[in-house]
Order: structure tokens, then C-alpha cells, then sequence
């Protein structure tokens, strides 16, 4: 991808590379899951889907290919939808691409008490100091992990934060898919 840093890690390059991929779809999108597979392994065998996806002549022998699963089902809570995922021994990571609003900390202090989920959903779509913001979270077998934030009213390539702890519980959330 034109704007992944090469000295970057696998994990961080297949994370912007999947931000890039969403961020050309625009904003308001559902949220998509992608399984993550050695880009080598997947050459060797895989050789038909490899050039598919444009990978025959890639000369990297490290590298992780995000594959886009199907769509996650509309209407059911995401935490859910993750409980019922299980990964073949090919995929040795997974990522999740997902928009929500948030709230700087100055705002916790006026969160009313007591509200339901779904209240306090429309509370925080009303409060003047929302922000959308697309989060993108990977994760490996082996635990090692990565995010990409990007907030909608800075919607740039330079204005992506990265880290590995960005996005702990949503992290967290992927880590179990690959729990026995």
C-alpha cells in the first residue's frame, strides 16, 4: 500500500492496509472482519488465489494478506457475533474494522447515571464533543496485536494513530476467537 511504512511491522502494515482498503469505501460502512494469513504460505499453497489477489509477484517473504470474510450479520451485538467465530490453522490472525462514536474524558464526569445501553447510545450521538472514529484492531495467535484509529473530521492518511494498545477490549474480543 502506498502509505504503509515499510519499516513497519507485518502486523502494523496489514492493519494501515486495511484502513486504507476501508477508508476508500467512505464513512457509515458495517463492520467487516478480515482473517489474516502468511502472504509466503499463502503463495506456496495457494498459487490460483495468491495471483487473485495480485500476490504472484510480490517479492516479500514476510507479510500477512488480509482476506475480507463475509459480511457480519446486521442486528446481532458484535461480542456475540465474535463468540461464534472459530479459525482454521492456515489463519494466523484476524482483524476487525468497526466505526463508533466517542467521547473525549472531560466528558465522562456528565454521563447520567443509569441509563440503558441504548440510551446511553443516544445520549453520547447528542453530546456536542462526539467523534466518530473508524477503529481497525488486529490480532495474532500468538498475541501480538495492533490498531489503527481514524477520526472522521481529520480523514487522512497522515492522521492515522497506530499502536498495540489502542483498543484494549476490542483486542481482547479477538483474542478469544482463536481460544480453544
Amino acid at each position: 500500500m502506498s502509505n504503509t511504512p515499510m519499516a513497519a511491522s507485518p502486523l502494523t502494515r496489514a492493519v494501515l492496509e486495511i484502513d486504507e482498503y476501508v477508508s476508500g469505501l467512505g464513512w457509515d460502512q458495517p463492520a467487516r472482519l478480515f482473517a489474516l494469513v502468511d502472504t509466503a504460505r499463502l503463495r506456496a499453497q495457494e498459487p490460483g488465489l495468491a495471483a487473485q489477489l495480485g500476490l504472484e509477484d510480490e517479492q516479500a517473504t514476510t507479510g500477512l494478506t488480509p482476506i475480507e470474510q463475509e459480511e457480519i450479520p446486521a442486528g446481532k451485538p458484535l461480542d456475540e457475533f465474535l463468540g461464534t467465530i472459530a479459525w482454521p490453522d492456515p489463519v494466523v490472525g484476524c482483524a476487525l474494522t468497526v466505526e463508533r462514536l466517542m467521547l473525549p474524558p472531560s466528558a465522562e464526569a456528565s454521563v447520567p447515571e443509569g441509563l440503558s445501553d441504548k440510551k446511553l447510545t443516544q445520549w453520547v450521538a447528542k453530546h456536542p464533543d462526539r467523534q466518530e472514529v473508524r477503529m481497525t484492531v488486529a490480532v495474532l495467535r500468538d498475541g501480538t496485536r495492533d490498531s489503527a484509529l481514524r477520526l472522521r473530521e481529520k480523514d487522512s492518511p497522515t492522521e492515522v494513530l497506530t499502536g498495540d494498545a489502542l483498543v484494549p477490549g476490542l483486542a481482547e474480543a479477538l483474542s478469544a476467537t482463536f481460544e480453544d
